[in-house]
């Protein structure tokens, strides 16, 4: 039997997948993920399955679909007979570090089924280069006294205190490096598994030096062409975005809130290549299966928005970064790849590389072949999002009050009109389609108009095509609507 790899899962928070320096952002410094894709493979047209972090997290964490386990909120959380690949693993012989984020398991739950050791970058540990810190956004931030509807940018820009500047990613970062020095010292051949999963670059856009100064603002105005306001939008963004009321911001303000995006996704970039390097220094890369990724993306300013949306399905959002690095006892091709791929296929990988079977049905597709040069991975790629009217749970409740940052996302979720309802995006070849629960449905061109700036579902020219779409979408849900726990009850 060969030796089974070890896997390292990278996670950033909110990365859109157009901040990467070898897709064509020359405004982006990503030097450490660039230099990976010369020994694996960037996925181009890779996808999340859900818009916001838990709903997506809970997705890649297990190969199912966020609709086959009802994650469609914030709120809702891994019910403990759910499975989950870090307890897989766990339970396969894998000593599993998990630091950081996490957003999967309820904060009153054990971690000790998932993992060997959790590190949540706040509580001190035994770890090098520990700075004890709680985060710096408070209440008294998001209730200011003074109110300036600025906030709702979320906009900072270049800040000194550790606490704002992503301590608690330094931290996290330096407790798999302490890790892998122990991994080594200790000299026992048990694979790991390390999911380092952080905050970064997730608003607030807030950056510290060298980071902040290290972005070209004339190159970052050129990546970003979306201009002003855009029709014909769901009403979720129009709402949203009509109360951020950041319409008036000029685009040299728009460039150093996007410029500060970029640092934000620098600094990350440099943990990274620190975690790549300790590998490397203590003989574990070549053994290593490196998985590197964001949960989702973030708006940054286009349609004169900022964040994230639950129900809406933009590049910006759903479109995330996906670079793998297979251990060398894998066949791979390396380049940039086109093929449609999801993060559901994270956990059919892994499970294909270490031999370790998921026990239950998987919704995922290894990437293996992709990785080998296969330029056909699946034929449509799904992400969805929303509630039914009255699905309560699902709102979000509380951000009541207007001086609150987020009280213009939430307030317009809690709304009992079409802005916050069920919509699903398929895309297929060059075609993005949203079938939308109560309101207008959308259809992009992404070859003719791959900023999504133009809805042509009207159009009868793409009537065939969205019909044919129409049906894969039927498919997909009848395929895995009705995934089973992996239990049989005393009846």
């Amino acid at each position: 039997m060969a030796k089974r790899p070890n896997i390292l899962y990278f996670v950033a928070d909110q990365m859109r997948s157009d901040v990467q320096h070898h897709l064509g952002n020359e405004a982006a410094l990503t030097p450490n993920l660039d230099a990976l894709v010369n020994d694996g493979v960037s996925f181009r047209n890779a996808y999340c399955q859900n818009p916001v972090c838990v709903p997506s997290r809970c997705s890649f964490l297990t190969g199912l679909y966020p609709h086959t386990t009802g994650h469609r909120t914030m709120h809702f959380l891994q019910n403990s007979d759910e499975p989950n690949i870090l307890r897989i693993m766990k339970n396969a012989g894998y000593e599993v570090i998990w630091t950081h984020r996490n957003d999967v398991l309820g904060g009153d739950k054990p971690k000790t089924e998932y993992c060997d050791e959790f590190y949540d970058g706040i509580h001190p540990e035994n770890r090098r280069d520990f700075v004890r810190t709680e985060t710096a956004f408070g209440k008294g931030h998001y209730l200011p006294e003074t109110f300036n509807k600025d906030i709702y940018s979320f906009y900072y820009g270049k800040v000194s205190d550790p606490r704002m500047a992503g301590i608690q990613d330094v931290n996290a970062v330096n407790a798999c490096l302490d890790y892998l020095d122990r991994k080594k010292e200790e000299g026992n051949d048990k694979p790991f598994f390390i999911y380092c999963t952080l905050m970064f670059p997730h608003p607030p856009y807030a950056c510290d030096d060298p980071w902040y100064s290290m972005i070209d603002r004339k190159k970052t105005e050129e990546c970003w062409p979306r201009r002003g306001w855009v029709e014909d939008k769901p009403s979720m963004l129009v709402e949203t975005a009509n109360k951020m009321d950041l319409h008036d911001w000029s685009e040299e303000r728009w460039t150093e809130l996007r410029a500060t995006y970029l640092a934000m996704t620098a600094k990350w970039d440099d943990q990274l290549g620190q975690i790549v390097q300790k590998l490397k220094d203590n003989g574990f890369y070549d053994d290593t299966s490196i998985f590197v990724f964001s949960d989702h993306g973030d708006y940054t300013g286009d349609y004169d928005i900022v964040e994230k949306l639950q129900n809406c399905f933009e590049d910006d959002l759903s479109n995330i970064p996906l670079v793998v690095k297979p251990a060398k006892q894998f066949e791979v091709k390396p380049r940039i790849s086109d093929a449609l791929v999801e993060l559901v296929d994270l956990s059919a990988t892994v499970s294909e590389m270490t031999g370790v079977e998921l026990g239950y049905v998987q919704y995922g597709k290894s990437l293996l072949p992709a990785l080998a040069g296969s330029d056909f991975h699946k034929d449509a790629v799904f992400c969805e999002g929303g509630r039914d009217h009255g699905d309560i749970p699902s709102m979000e409740i509380g951000h009541k009050d207007p001086r609150d940052m987020y009280w213009p996302r939430i307030s317009t979720q809690q709304e009992e009109g079409p802005q916050h309802t069920k919509a699903t995006m398929i895309r297929m070849g060059n075609l993005k389609y949203v079938q939308r629960l109560y309101e207008k449905d959308e259809l992009y061109d992404l070859e003719k108009d791959p900023k999504e700036m133009v809805n042509v579902i009207d159009d009868p020219s793409y009537a065939a095509e969205v019909l044919k779409m129409q049906k894969r979408m039927l498919q997909w849900y009848q395929e895995t609507a009705d995934w089973v726990p992996n239990r049989k009850d005393i009846r």
